[in-house]
C-alpha cells in the first residue's frame, strides 16, 4: 500500500490567503499554483458557503482547466440528498455538497459525510482537498480528513509499496452572518500553533486507526508498548510499565486475570505529562484488549470476527495524549493503558473464579466475555490511588450494548458531573467525534451485581440493563467516596 502523507494546509479567509505546511516548522503566505491536470482537486463544502465562495480564491487551483462560469455553473447544479457531486473536468476537478440537513444531536461540520466523500472521490495519487466552511467547522472538518485515510493494509495486489501520495488540505474560511464576522475570532488567518495543533491532531488520529485496524498477530501487547513508548520517546517522556507476575504481586488482579492466558503478557503502562504550571491532574484510562475471544465464556463465529479493535479505547487515548501535549496542554495529564489479550488457554480465567482489584474490593466472575470493565477498575483505582486524579475519564469499547442506546455515529457518556457531560458534548459536536449522554444512577443497579461469595459479580443476568449498570459497578468496584472526590466518566 502507497505511504499516504497529509503534508500541506492553506487557509484562505475572505481576501486574506495564509499558507502553513503540515509536519514542518515555519509560515508564510501565498498559495502555490497547480494544474488539475497534474494535481486533481476536490472542493466540498455546504451549498450555502460554495455559493459564496468567489472563483478568485480557487483560481489558481482551478485554471486552466476550468474558467469561471463552468465552476458557477456547477455549484448551481448541485442538489444534495444527503450528498452530491458534479465533475468539473474529467474526474480531475469535482465539487461536491455537503448534506443541507443537521440536527442539534449532528456536527455542524457534517464531519461524516466529509469523510465519506472523500473516501468515495480519492483517485489514489497526489491530490489537492479544498474544504470550504466557517471557522467553527475547521477543527472538525481536518479531522474528517484524517479519518478518509487509514495507514494499515497488507494488501498486495496493485499495493503501490514505497510510493508516497501528497494530500494536499485547503480551508477556505467563510464567515458566517453572511459576511459579516461575529467576533475576531470567525476571521483573521490562522496561527502556525493552529496549524501544528490540526497536524499533530490529524497524526493521532491516524495512530490510533492504525492500531485498531492492526490485527493480533501484529499488534500485541508487546507492540502496544512500543507505540507508547515511540510516542513518549516524541514527548521526551519515559513510560511507567508493570506487566506480567509483577501485575498480580502489585494487586492488578483485573488486569493480569484478563490477559493471565495469553503468551504475551498483560500490562498497565502510563505516560505523564507533567507541566510546572499545572492546577489541575487528569488521568485518561484507555481500554486496551488487543484481542477478545470472550475467554471461556468463547465469544460465536460471527461475534469474534472484529475483536482486534476492542484495544480501541487505549489506542484513542494514546493518540489524544499525543495531540494534547503536542498542543501544549496546561494541566498535569496522565494516560493510563490497561493492556490485555483476552485469550483461552490453560491458564484462563474460570466462570466462579474470585478476583481481587487493585482497589482492594473482590469480584465473582460469572462471565469472561465482560473483560474489560475489570482491567478498567484496575487503571481508574490507580488513577485514583497512586496519580491523586482530580478528573478521571475512561474511554473503552466496553460493550454492544452502547450501540443499541446510542447507535453507531454517538459514542455513550455516563458520568456524574453535569458540567463535564455539557463539556464532553460540546467537544463531540465541534470535533465530529459524536457523543450522547445516558442515565447516571448506578445506585439503583448495583443490586444487579450482588454475589454470595463475593463483594459482587462482574456481569448482569440481565443484559437489558447492561449499559445502565456498567459504570456504577465501575465506581463500586473502587469506593463509594468516587461519588464525591472526582469527576468521573
Amino acid at each position: 500500500m502507497p505511504t499516504v502523507c497529509i503534508l500541506h494546509c492553506t487557509v484562505v479567509c475572505g481576501n486574506q490567503v495564509s499558507d502553513g505546511w503540515f509536519g514542518q516548522n515555519g509560515y508564510k503566505s501565498g498559495l502555490t499554483k497547480s494544474d488539475p491536470q497534474q494535481t486533481p482537486v476536490l472542493i466540498l463544502g455546504q451549498v450555502k458557503h460554495l455559493t459564496q465562495l468567489k472563483f478568485q480564491s480557487l483560481k489558481c487551483k482551478l485554471e486552466p482547466r476550468v474558467t469561471e462560469d463552468i465552476f458557477k455553473v456547477a455549484v448551481s447544479s448541485l442538489h444534495p440528498s444527503p450528498t452530491d457531486s458534479c465533475s468539473l473536468y474529467l474526474n480531475l476537478v469535482t465539487v461536491s455538497a455537503l448534506p443541507l440537513k443537521c440536527s442539534r444531536h449532528n456536527t455542524p461540520s457534517r464531519a461524516h459525510a466529509i469523510t465519506r466523500l472523500i473516501q468515495v472521490s480519492s483517485l489514489g495519487i497526489d491530490e489537492c482537498i479544498v474544504i470550504v466552511c466557517e471557522r467553527s467547522d475547521l477543527y472538525a472538518s481536518a479531522c474528517a480528513v484524517a479519518r478518509a485515510y487509514p495507514l494499515y493494509s497488507k494488501k498486495s495486489s496493485g499495493s503501490g509499496e514505497g510510493e508516497v501520495i501528497t494530500i494536499y488540505v485547503q480551508f477556505i474560511i467563510i464567515p458566517n452572518n453572511f459576511g459579516k464576522e461575529n467576533s475576531a475570532a470567525e476571521g483573521g488567518e490562522l496561527t502556525a500553533q493552529e496549524i501544528a495543533a490540526l497536524d499533530e491532531a490529524a497524526k493521532g488520529i491516524r495512530m490510533a486507526a492504525r492500531i485498531v485496524d492492526t490485527p493480533c498477530n501484529e499488534m500485541t501487547v508487546d507492540h502496544f508498548l512500543e507505540e507508547i513508548k515511540a510516542v513518549g520517546r516524541s514527548l521526551n517522556i519515559t513510560p511507567t510499565i508493570i506487566r506480567g507476575a509483577e501485575l498480580a504481586e502489585r494487586g492488578f488482579g483485573g488486569i493480569y486475570g484478563v490477559g493471565k492466558a495469553a503468551t504475551v503478557p498483560p500490562a498497565l503502562a502510563v505516560l505523564s505529562h507533567t507541566p510546572d504550571s499545572a492546577q489541575l491532574t487528569v488521568a485518561w484510562v484507555g481500554k486496551g484488549i488487543v484481542y477478545d475471544t470472550g475467554g471461556l465464556s468463547l465469544k460465536g463465529k460471527t461475534a469474534m470476527p472484529g475483536m482486534k479493535r476492542d484495544c480501541g479505547g487505549a489506542a484513542g487515548i494514546l493518540g489524544a495524549f499525543y495531540a494534547a501535549v503536542k498542543a501544549n496542554f496546561v494541566h498535569n495529564l496522565h494516560a493510563v493503558f490497561c493492556l490485555a489479550e483476552n485469550a483461552v488457554g490453560p491458564n484462563a480465567t474460570r466462570p466462579d473464579d474470585i478476583h481481587t482489584l487493585y482497589s482492594g474490593r473482590t469480584v465473582e466472575i460469572n462471565n469472561t466475555d465482560a473483560e474489560g470493565r475489570l482491567v478498567l477498575a484496575d487503571g481508574v483505582a490507580y488513577a485514583h490511588r497512586d496519580l491523586k486524579a482530580d478528573v478521571i475519564l475512561d474511554m473503552a469499547t466496553l460493550t454492544g450494548a452502547q450501540g443499541i442506546a446510542t447507535g453507531k455515529y454517538h459514542a455513550a457518556v455516563l458520568t456524574n458531573s453535569v458540567e463535564w457531560e455539557e463539556s464532553t458534548i460540546q467537544a463531540g459536536l465541534k470535533s465530529g467525534d459524536l457523543v450522547f449522554p445516558i442515565p447516571f444512577c448506578p445506585e439503583l443497579h448495583f443490586s444487579e451485581f450482588s454475589s454470595a461469595i463475593a463483594d459482587m459479580k462482574n456481569s448482569v443476568t440481565d443484559r437489558a440493563m447492561l449499559n445502565r449498570v456498567v459504570l456504577g459497578y465501575l465506581l463500586q468496584l473502587i469506593w463509594d467516596s468516587i461519588f464525591q472526590e472526582i469527576g468521573f466518566m
